[in-house]
């Protein structure tokens, strides 16, 4: 694989499943490689794999074997407490389930994750978040709390908190799940601009297909492997 470009490898990973006493199969031997600066996404009917590969890329669980470097950090020789660092300093996720924490406004909920994250709120810091609040809408809503906001705010808030640390890498779940029309085109189209204009490496789990074609490319996954799109049902039907 091209070592110098990439900025995720994929060599080979295989993740089985105990339950009870039976082996499962997650992925089953996936390659690939994602370019720094790419919008890949991954789409796939449930149980394709998806999310466990998206776990795995996330630094959040190991594979069963194979290899995986993640923006020249090579998992399988890291620690659990290297794998942490490394997510705060290089990985952003957005979830599906917005996640944020109740007792807390937006705002406080972007401020959390700036301190997990290690920033110290310097001016630049601080321009680059009322750059991403203003782009999402949320700037005149940071004093509120998840309760009082539209499901859509609430996973622009959650976008927001992801970006705070500038990641080199940006994973979303089915960032659109939960959202009307109107709500997904704002976080798809704030997901492009991560993209395009912050940098940002971006890898996307969705089911939506006019979500999927926002990217650069697209990655189809069925019983644990990649195929082509021929070879997704779920897709063919679109």
């Amino acid at each position: 694989m091209n070592t110098v470009a990439a900025i995720i490898q994929v060599e080979n990973i295989t993740k089985t499943y105990r339950i009870g006493k039976v082996d499962v199969q997650a992925l089953c031997g996936i390659s690939f490689e994602v370019q720094r600066g790419e919008f890949v996404s991954i789409v796939g009917p449930s149980g394709s794999g998806k999310s466990t590969l998206f776990y795995i890329l996330g630094g959040l669980t190991r594979a069963t074997s194979g290899r995986v470097v993640v923006d020249g950090d090579d998992f399988a020789r890291m620690s659990d407490a290297q794998r942490t660092e490394m997510r705060k300093r290089k990985i952003g996720f957005v979830f599906q389930k917005f996640n944020l924490l109740p007792t807390l406004t937006a705002q406080g909920n972007i401020d959390i994750a700036r301190e997990i994250g290690g920033g110290n709120g310097n001016r630049e810091d601080h321009e680059f978040m009322e750059k991403v609040t203003h782009m999402l809408g949320i700037a005149g809503r940071l004093d509120h709390r998840p309760s009082e906001m539209s499901g859509g705010e609430q996973q622009r808030v959650a976008l927001a908190r992801s970006l705070v640390n500038r990641p080199a890498i940006v994973l979303a779940d089915e960032p659109t799940g939960n959202l009307d029309s109107r709500n997904s085109d704002v976080v798809l189209k704030m997901l492009r601009e991560a993209n395009q204009q912050f940098g940002q490496t971006v890898l996307m789990i969705t089911h939506n297909p006019a979500a999927a074609g926002i990217g650069d490319r697209i990655i189809h996954m069925r019983d644990g492997q990649i195929v082509s799109p021929e070879e997704d049902p779920q897709w063919a039907v679109h």
